[in-house]
């Protein structure tokens, strides 16, 4: 039998605990999952872009996989050969994953208003929060670790909220096994999982750390992620060299006005909403068993805020912040102006979702989406990592013109003689051109690139000298430094592209002075 808000709201402190959880809206779910699935896969049916250029990287790094040398979370690079190896790598198979991810979030939303004791309606309420998101449709829409983070993150908030309410061993276990897939995904997970201990000794849940559990979870959660710790250990901790040149190139700029501000952007009634439930986890004597989640929450946004982190860095903690407000909200008495609250809410957020779909998918041609930004009347949209003002979101922008590049690439692969096909290396400026020329150079005869820069230098410069190399996105005048011959083939333009690649040159470099295995160590980020 469900408790009744009123039960809830009247009794003793800690009477959530002592209820049923309220039934699941088993119906009204369906089709807002089938939905979110749906408007997803359509998207990427229509959609007049190509993949992004960090897709690109990590479809390579799933064809390079090495999973206890990696520099990055291998979590991503696994799951890409399994996609090649059950769907292939059309854009529809790529994106496919993201968009489960995607609807499997709404539905942990869902799930965690009903774990905070919210009936029917704050489920509903907390799945279209989170499916109305831009954030949440972004993330979705790109096979990137984005999504996948937010999802076991969720996760994570569910073992919490079973520990708070009962801390069976099972639910230490599922914690656990989220951290150790999160840690196997992304490195933000460290960061809930900060919240998460801060949470644990500032509230009562701190009894809990006298028991073996929550260092049976640490361990489990350690024994998954193991292959991301084995490659920072292998590669001489590299995240440090990654970390330092976000810090000057992109996150130094970033401050209060910005990290807040474009996360009310994401959806104001949802950010009114998270709000709402932030305060009850932190104030309300009906979740006083969680405030743990309250703390956890509170925390990590602070945290990364002090750190400088990108505004959808603690993104992941939203959906359970909604599960709260709208359970929250749920309980409030029907009082008229309550119910009006409710309904503003609820249209504000469907209505904010649909203006701003364009934003949280790519089905806008160029032209019409450079004008449905600037009609937005905010540059937020538009700001690239770098504080740059582009016509496009800096993710649209990074989805144009790839196979473009690589069709100039294999015309002027053509046109080399035989012998010099035979000997010829690619060798790309970054791991966007790279991973282009090898996603999409095989149906053009190409061979695979050379980069060096990031995780493409882990790959290698291969077994080729480099005596005759066509260079892509490389100044000539530095190619002629090292060369005795440089030849200036083609110019690839793509006007929406972002800055760096509106102007792709690619040159024909003959009789190098030394070869490309022998100045690699000097062409890598220092470290080995």
């Amino acid at each position: 039998m469900s408790a009744s808000p009123s039960a809830v709201r009247h009794g003793a402190p800690d009477a959530v605990a002592d209820f049923a959880r309220p039934d699941l809206a088993v119906r009204p779910l369906a089709v807002i999952l089938a939905l979110t699935l749906v408007v997803h896969l359509v998207a990427t049916a229509i959609t007049p872009y190509e993949l992004h250029r960090d897709e690109f990287l990590y479809l390579a790094m799933g064809r390079h996989l090495q999973l206890w040398r990696m520099d990055f979370p291998p979590g991503i690079a696994i799951l890409a050969e399994c996609v090649r190896a059950l769907l292939g790598d059309s854009l529809f198979a790529v994106r496919l994953t993201p968009a489960l991810a995607g609807t499997a979030l709404v539905a942990l939303a869902a799930v965690l208003a009903r774990e905070l004791n919210g009936g029917r309606q704050a489920q509903v309420f907390a799945a279209v929060l989170t499916l109305c998101n831009v954030l949440f449709m972004r993330a979705a829409s790109l096979f990137q670790p984005v999504v996948f983070d937010q999802l076991w993150w969720s996760v994570a908030f569910v073992a919490l909220a079973r520990i708070a309410r009962t801390p069976s061993p099972r639910w230490w276990m599922l914690l656990g096994a989220a951290g150790g897939f999160g840690l196997l995904n992304k490195w933000s997970i460290l960061f809930i999982g900060a919240g998460m201990l801060s949470g644990m000794l500032l509230t009562p849940q701190r009894r809990a750390l006298l028991t073996p559990w929550p260092y049976a979870a640490l361990l489990l959660a350690l024994v998954i992620g193991a292959p991301s710790i084995a490659g920072q250990i292998a590669l001489d901790w590299p995240l440090r060299a990654q970390m330092a040149g976000l810090q000057e190139a992109q996150l130094g700029r970033i401050g209060i006005a910005e990290y807040a501000g474009v996360q009310l952007l994401f959806s104001p009634f949802g950010f009114i909403v998270a709000t709402i439930g932030l305060v009850a986890l932190l104030r309300s004597d009906a979740f006083r068993p969680y405030r743990v989640i309250g703390v956890a929450c509170a925390t990590t946004w602070l945290l990364l805020l002090a750190l400088q982190g990108k505004s959808y860095y603690v993104g992941p903690i939203f959906p359970v912040l909604f599960a709260a407000g709208a359970a929250f909200i749920e309980r409030v008495e029907r009082a008229p102006w309550h119910v009006a609250l409710r309904r503003t809410l609820v249209t504000g957020c469907v209505l904010w979702g649909v203006v701003t779909l364009p934003l949280g998918l790519p089905i806008l041609p160029p032209a019409q989406m450079a004008a449905y930004a600037a009609h937005l009347g905010t540059r937020a949209a538009t700001t690239t990592n770098s504080g740059t003002i582009l016509q496009l979101p800096q993710d649209y922008a990074d989805m144009r013109g790839w196979e473009a590049k690589v069709r100039e690439v294999a015309r002027v692969y053509q046109s080399l003689s035989p012998q010099e096909q035979r000997d010829v290396v690619i060798l790309a400026s970054n791991y966007g051109r790279a991973g282009a020329i090898d996603f999409y150079g095989p149906r053009y005869g190409l061979p695979r690139a050379v980069c060096p820069c990031g995780t493409y230098w882990q790959f290698g410069p291969g077994d080729k000298s480099g005596n005759v190399i066509l260079a892509v996105g490389i100044d000539p005048q530095r190619l002629r430094e090292a060369a005795d011959s440089v030849a200036l083939v083609a110019t690839v333009r793509e006007p929406w592209g972002v800055e760096e690649e509106r102007e792709v040159p690619i040159s024909v470099v003959r009789g190098t002075r030394r070869s490309l295995q022998s100045v690699w160590p000097e062409l890598g980020p220092g470290y080995r």
